[in-house]
């Protein structure tokens, strides 16, 4: 299974929660997760960095993760598509 299966899962399911899994770039800021969910009601939002099957954030993507939690924010990351229901809990 490839990264883009697992990215691809995630954001139907997503969708199909009544969120949106937006592409998240930052030009300047590198490491940035992957995608940034938003599920109504109130706009709760959930970071998720997608890897292959197997694979680790790099250091980088490891700091930006940390940097965002420690700004309150909730960053999860995924390999498979058996992890994405733990995304779609509140």
């Amino acid at each position: 299974m490839r990264e883009r299966e697992v990215e691809t899962a995630l954001v139907k399911a997503v969708r199909d929660a009544g969120g949106t899994a937006y592409k998240f770039s930052s030009p300047g800021h590198d490491g940035v997760p992957d995608r940034m969910c938003v599920f109504p009601p109130y706009g709760r939002i959930v970071f998720v960095e997608v890897k292959a099957p197997g694979k680790k954030p790099t250091a980088l993507q490891w700091k930006e993760i940390r940097r965002l939690q420690c700004m309150g924010c909730r960053v999860e990351v995924i390999d498979r598509k058996e992890q994405i229901p733990e995304i779609l809990k509140l």
